[in-house]
């Protein structure tokens, strides 16, 4: 069984909420770095743990969820091994895995539905990198 990190802000926590349940019947393992309310609050707060959980080697993958995605992905970023991309459309979701290795994928729940959301998602986990030219390039993105 494939284990999962996912987080949320305050304005991602419906969809982590609703994704989380998702994943668990889709047959994934899912570690809640939070946050665990609606109330506001200060996104690196969980962004950065599961950062860290995915380049200390517990998690492979990971999905953040705020109303943008910006802040979460910009943060996650800040993290030498972390490659995290916004997806607002499926196919986004597989570009990012396909070419750029991506291992976490940031959702902007302010601006995609819940069924799209899951599409994304499940691109996301369903696509592999490709390797080759690609690898080139992704070991350039460390600084």
């Amino acid at each position: 069984m494939k284990t999962l990190a996912i987080g949320a802000d305050h304005a991602g926590f419906a969809y982590k909420e609703m994704l989380k349940t998702w994943l668990v019947e889709q047959g994934y393992a899912v570690r809640d770095f939070g946050t665990h309310s609606p109330d506001s609050v200060d996104y690196p707060d969980y962004v950065h743990p599961l950062a860290s959980a995915i380049t200390g080697g517990e998690f492979e993958q990971g999905i953040l969820v705020c109303g943008s995605a910006n802040g979460v992905c910009i943060t996650a970023n800040k993290h030498a091994g972390i490659r995290a991309a916004i997806a607002w459309e499926p196919e986004l979701a597989s570009l990012a895995r396909q070419h750029n290795n991506a291992n976490v994928i940031c959702l902007p729940a302010r601006f995609v539905s819940e069924e799209a959301a899951r599409a994304i998602v499940t691109q996301f986990l369903e696509t592999n990198f490709e390797g080759g030219r690609h690898q080139t390039r992704v070991d350039k993105i460390n600084c």
